[in-house]
């Protein structure tokens, strides 16, 4: 399951919107919106069918996707308005979730949007969020789906509680704030209440593991290895050599939870001595044994973390020092300039793997070729992107199909400059491909939102995953 959580929103655009909404007693009802509000809908290209705009009121009441619990359409958008009576407050808690799901929950994605428009939590992948307790009288809940892959999508409940009584399920933490956590999320090293609650005595959880780590040579392995690792573990190893000397760290055996993104259970590798500087050699899960791994310098940090849920046999490791003078690499590997050796499949990969950027030197530019992404700043792109999962710019062009129906709008020029820097990021014949600066994002969002807003749609970017930098050599400005 993936959550992003954030104030200030937006915008989305989709081909189909249809909503129906069923409380106790009370059939699926369609109601179509005002000619005014559709004739706005249409005049942006937006096919929309149906729109619900009658309130609820009832106490509690009930909503799933389309289809469900069958496979939901293609191309769709279904929004849900959920009012009770002030002063009491919606809860909703969703029973199941099989959406597609990439970490920025770009594609397919189920959103609860508090009224008045301050707050969104926006759902994607296959594990249930925890309970959502609103601050909020009216809620509007909106399910999309794009043209690709498709899940068994969703089904949820939601009740009208009164302000003081919100709760959370048995299996839940509760924050002071009444925000609900799942269990994998408690005691994971990373404070998810305000207060830091969650992270708090968790001594009887993480037992002893980890440690500082010196000298040529040595070992680590998971707790209770090779039997299956304990449950909510955070094992962090600090690894030290002499200077002059790199890190080659080999895995043994490995096998850890399953997932298609390593959040649950996972081994992370950083090529530095703390988890908060220098770059992430990879994090690992599942059953595939990771490819040997080298530092830039003296040290690295090799961090493992499992949830409550699926245990596995884990994992064992073990390490050597290696003379910079001495050291060669491996067939199957790049050497950079440094004399680090980096996979092969790493070449050109649009991230520089080398200190000094060597593997992404021989990196190919292509002209771009989609018209509404022409005369920007730069001229030069490369596929595959490896943010948004596209192949080609010929499947970015259909994709960015959705947002043509906005050029006449004001905005729609700074809205063209990010969209089109995510989509056909910006190659540079030096080697490397650039994500758009935040400030484009920022810019944009601030431009958007207030004319989007008029049409309840939300800013489908989170602007601070993207670089918060000026500097030509770190992102772009399209």
């Amino acid at each position: 399951m993936f959550v992003f959580c954030h104030s200030g929103l937006g915008c989305g655009f989709f081909e189909v919107c249809w909503l129906r909404l069923r409380g106790p007693g009370r059939s699926w009802g369609v109601v179509v919106v005002s000619a005014a509000v559709l004739l706005l809908l249409v005049a942006l290209g937006v096919a929309l069918a149906l729109i619900l705009t009658r309130v609820m009121t009832d106490s509690e009441g009930s909503f799933t996707s389309p289809n469900h619990p069958g496979s939901y359409p293609p191309n769709s958008m279904c929004v849900w308005m959920i009012q009770v009576p002030p002063p009491h407050l919606v809860q909703i808690h969703v029973t199941s979730m099989a959406m597609e799901g990439q970490s920025l929950c770009l594609f397919d994605w189920l959103e609860v949007l508090f009224q008045p428009r301050s707050f969104s939590c926006r759902f994607c992948g296959n594990v249930a969020p925890p309970t959502v307790n609103t601050n909020s009288s009216t809620v509007w809940v909106t399910f999309r789906s794009d043209n690709s892959i498709a899940g068994n999508g969703f089904a949820a409940q939601y009740r009208a509680v009164l302000p003081g009584h919100q709760s959370c399920t048995r299996e839940e933490f509760t924050c002071d704030d009444g925000r609900c956590l799942l269990p994998a999320s408690v005691c994971d090293g990373h404070p998810n209440c305000d207060d830091r609650k969650d992270e708090a005595n968790c001594t009887h959880i993480h037992n002893e593991c980890g440690g500082q780590k010196f000298g040529p040579y040595g070992s680590m392995e998971s707790p209770n290895h090779p039997r299956p690792y304990l449950h909510q573990q955070m094992c962090i190893w600090h690894i030290s050599v002499d200077e002059g000397h790199v890190i080659t760290l080999s895995f043994k055996n490995f096998s850890l939870e399953t997932q298609d993104v390593c959040e649950y259970d996972y081994v992370e590798v950083h090529d530095s001595s703390s988890t908060g500087a220098g770059r992430v050699l990879g994090r690992f899960c599942g059953t595939t044994v990771p490819p040997d791994l080298t530092s830039s310098g003296p040290h690295m940090t090799v961090v493992f973390v499992s949830d409550d849920g699926v245990a596995d046999s884990g994992f064992n490791a073990t390490y050597q020092a290696i003379s910079v003078l001495n050291r060669t690499c491996a067939p199957n590997q790049f050497t950079c300039r440094t004399g680090e050796c980096i996979q092969q499949q790493w070449l050109c990969d649009g991230w520089n793997d080398c200190p000094d950027g060597a593997d992404e030197q021989a990196s190919s530019c292509e002209i771009i070729e989609v018209e509404m992404c022409q005369g920007l700043s730069y001229n030069l792109t490369s596929f595959p992107n490896i943010w948004l999962f596209i192949a080609d710019q010929r499947e970015a062009a259909t994709l960015l199909r959705q947002y043509r129906v906005l050029m006449e709008l004001a905005c729609f020029g700074p809205l063209q400059r990010l969209v089109c820097g995510m989509f056909l990021p910006q190659c540079s014949p030096q080697g490397g491909v650039l994500q758009p600066c935040r400030s484009v994002c920022s810019s944009a969002e601030q431009q958007c939102s207030q004319a989007l807003d008029l049409f309840s749609f939300s800013w489908p970017f989170n602007c601070h995953l993207l670089p918060d930098s000026q500097d030509p050599l770190e992102c772009s400005q399209p």
